[in-house]
């Protein structure tokens, strides 16, 4: 698989909120760069920092990607739900992955938390 194939795929199982995980390597490093940064290493530590966020997507839409050879830069929106039953709000999203073996080896994302609840 090429990387764009690989990142397509991997939104594809997000959409469906179906074995994304399988698209992380067991070594994946998780950076959010939103402050304080955060970097967080291994597969089931990425799984479970990031399953709270993606079991809140009601609807996600990639709006551009940028791949050049193992390295990939994705432009997402999403529509979230909180657990809470506060009010859905959208989220701009820009994800930068490395992908080596069909398997995203590290994931790093900027956002604005101002729409996140508090």
């Amino acid at each position: 698989m090429t990387t764009k194939e690989t990142i397509q795929r991997y939104f594809d199982a997000l959409k469906q909120k179906k074995n994304w995980e399988s698209f992380f390597a067991d070594d994946i490093v998780f950076t959010s760069y939103t402050s304080p940064i955060r970097q967080l290493n291994g597969r089931e530590t990425c799984i479970q920092a990031t399953k709270r966020f993606y079991s809140m997507i009601v609807e996600m839409s990639v709006r551009e990607l940028i791949v050049g050879r193992d390295k990939a830069c994705a432009l997402t929106h999403y529509e979230l739900q909180p657990p809470t039953g506060a009010s859905p709000f959208q989220s701009d999203v820009a994800e930068i992955f490395s992908v080596s073996n069909d398997k995203i080896e590290s994931f790093g994302i900027y956002f604005d938390t101002a729409p996140y609840p508090k």
